[in-house]
Parts: structure tokens; C-alpha cells; sequence
């Protein structure tokens, strides 16, 4: 796969048009690429200098223990997105990041990030703004959490997913592979695996969407998108504002 047509480089380049220097420098960070079990942290809550990644295949999740041993899904992670930014920020990592299934993601140290953020700051303004769009996110999911039924939060969250595999070239149409288990979108929504079980069957049998065999897909999109009250605005996907 070219750079150009990257995860990465369709993601960043929804907010900053990039050159062929910025393009050179993006081909750098993935020049050490790795591959990591499912059911293996790739980062661990509490390590001490973490390295940050760059997805390139699989899908990932962001999470925190609590300590009876419930897990909370933060957020999941798909190829184009930065893992452990923040962390490799931090003197030590916030939280855990778990491949959902064998991943290949490329290595990225913090002395190679901060030498590129210098050398371009058009780049450095580009994951910046991708950064800020990932934590919008976690704010909506905050909402969901806090204000949206059951129903409303499943809706909104693979609606969310869908927009952001549609950026990166990884949706087509009104569907998209899905690797998430009802128990992992349980984590995430604050709800059970039967409850999610119970909101999947409801919103097939309301014409809404589908999800079955590692697929989702939008039945009636329109109408799922005013169910959940879903505005892709905080997604700020439009096109580069800096050209």
C-alpha cells in the first residue's frame, strides 16, 4: 500500500492537505511495523516508557480496570489512528490498550515524533487537530453514557464507527466489518452483554440496522441517524481547513 493511501495519511489528511516533504515523513514513522496477539496488552496501565503506534491493520481497544475487576472501554481504536499518544507524553501510561484481534501496527518514539513535529509543523498540526477530534469522542461517549438510553447509545456508537472507517477507506456504502463482540460493546456502553443482545435484536426488528457475521449495516440510515441523534459535526471530517 502507498502512503498516499495510507489509513494514516486519509485520516491527517481531513485536516490539513499534505505535501510530498509531510508524505516522506509519515512514510518514516511506519518503518518499523510489528504484529501483536489479541488477549495481549500492547500497553499496560502503569508502564513506564511507552511507545506510541500507529494502527495499520486490526482494531484495538482503550481501556481502564477498575479494581473489582470491571473493565470500562474508553474507546476503540481503528487503522489510521495514533495508540498511546498520550502516554508516551505521560512519565507513565494512564491506561491499557489491548489488540481485539492480531494487529500490525507500526512503532513510533517520542524523540522521532517531537524531531518530525519540528521539522513540520503543519504535520504537528495535523495529529494535533486528528488528537483533538479522537478526544471529541470520548466526550460523546461521556454523553452517551450519561444521557442516552440503551438503544440510543448502540445506535450512536456504530454510527460513530462507521463514519470513521468511512474516512479511512474502510467502509463502503451503508455497511462495515465489525470485530466487536456483544461483551466488548458491553464494556464500552456501560451495559450488559445481554442488554446489548436485546437493543441489536430491537433495532434489526425496527428496520434500523443489522449486525450479524462480524457485519454492520445500516438499514435504514436516515432514520438511525435521527433515532440516535446523531450529528457527525465533533467528527469534523469536511476536509482540510489548512491547505
Amino acid at each position: 500500500m502507498s502512503i498516499q493511501s495510507s489509513p494514516l495519511v486519509r485520516k491527517l489528511g481531513a485536516y490539513v492537505a499534505l505535501s510530498d516533504p509531510e508524505l516522506a515523513i509519515l512514510e518514516t514513522f511506519h518503518a518499523k511495523r510489528l504484529s501483536f496477539s489479541d488477549k495481549k496488552d500492547m500497553v499496560y496501565e502503569g508502564q513506564s516508557d511507552p511507545s506510541a503506534y500507529i494502527l495499520a491493520k486490526g482494531w484495538v481497544c482503550s481501556y481502564k480496570l477498575l479494581r473489582s475487576g470491571g473493565r470500562q472501554i474508553v474507546d476503540f481504536q481503528i487503522p489510521g489512528d495514533f495508540i498511546g499518544l498520550r502516554s508516551v507524553l505521560f512519565r507513565t501510561s494512564d491506561h491499557s490498550i489491548e489488540p481485539i484481534r492480531k494487529v500490525e501496527a507500526s512503532e513510533v518514539k517520542i524523540k522521532d515524533l517531537l524531531g518530525a513535529f519540528e521539522t513540520s509543523p503543519r504535520l504537528a498540526t495535523a495529529v494535533l487537530w486528528s488528537a483533538s477530534t479522537d478526544e471529541a469522542i470520548v466526550v460523546e461517549r461521556l454523553v452517551s453514557l450519561g444521557r442516552r438510553d440503551a438503544a440510543e447509545r448502540v445506535a450512536h456508537l456504530l454510527l460513530e464507527l462507521g463514519a470513521r472507517l468511512k474516512l479511512v477507506g474502510l467502509a463502503t456504502g451503508n455497511s462495515y466489518e465489525c470485530p466487536l463482540s456483544q461483551y466488548l460493546l458491553a464494556d464500552a456502553l456501560g451495559l450488559s452483554a445481554i442488554h446489548i443482545n436485546r437493543v441489536l435484536r430491537q433495532l434489526r426488528e425496527e428496520g434500523l440496522l443489522t449486525f450479524r457475521d462480524g457485519t454492520v449495516t445500516f438499514d435504514n440510515l436516515d432514520k438511525l441517524v435521527e433515532f440516535a441523534g446523531f450529528d457527525k459535526a465533533y467528527l469534523d471530517y469536511e476536509g482540510p481547513m489548512l491547505k
